[in-house]
């Protein structure tokens, strides 16, 4: 049986967009305790995580804690024309953001002049998506922004972030579609293959 990967994504957003709003807070705090417990993570000086957005799991209190413990954090700049992130780093993310691309939190504009990080001084990239599997799969939301930046920043530990109901055995991968070196859920750390 062939797995139709617009089927599966829409699928899996759903579910996922069925959440109640405990339900995302709990596995985001569980989430957010295992991640900062990986020695990926610990060990990482720069990290570039995104702000989360709808149902995603929640990355603000994540966020808070890795600048509590002294991590430069970097978030995503959309560059739509380029079809592009740029890292821009934040030190507040109560002043610091403010909506941007299909009204996602990005860093604000005068952020964006000044505080622009070079992708390869990252240590670690946490990546949302819509559909993971064991191995490392991921797919996201269908633009193809984080495959591009993660391919720039091969040296990266490359994070994703999934509730339980996100990950499947295995996903019918496309060339231009990175592996994760790790997925984690609210019950478990699933280590990649890349």
């Amino acid at each position: 049986m062939t797995i139709d990967p617009q089927k599966i994504r829409r699928d899996t957003l759903a579910s996922r967009d069925s959440l109640t709003q405990a339900e995302i807070n709990d596995a985001s705090a569980a989430i957010c305790n295992t991640l900062l417990s990986l020695p990926e993570i610990v060990d990482s000086n720069t990290i570039f995580a995104y702000v989360s957005f709808r149902s995603e799991i929640s990355t603000f209190k994540l966020i808070e804690a890795l600048m509590a413990a002294e991590k430069t954090v970097a978030v995503p700049l959309t560059q739509v024309k380029e079809k592009r992130l740029d890292a821009i780093r934040i030190t507040n993310i109560t002043s610091d953001l403010e909506p941007g691309y299909c009204n996602i939190p990005e860093p604000t504009v005068k952020l964006c002049e000044t505080n622009i990080i070079d992708p390869n001084e990252i240590d670690a990239i946490i990546l949302p998506g819509s559909v993971f599997d064991k191995r490392g799969g991921r797919f996201g939301y269908g633009g193809g922004y984080y495959d591009r930046f993660v391919s720039n920043v091969p040296d990266a530990v490359r994070i994703g972030l999934a509730y339980d109901l996100q990950v499947v055995d295995e996903i019918p991968l496309q060339t231009h579609d990175e592996l994760l070196d790790i997925v984690v859920t609210e019950s478990t750390v699933f280590r990649g293959t890349r």
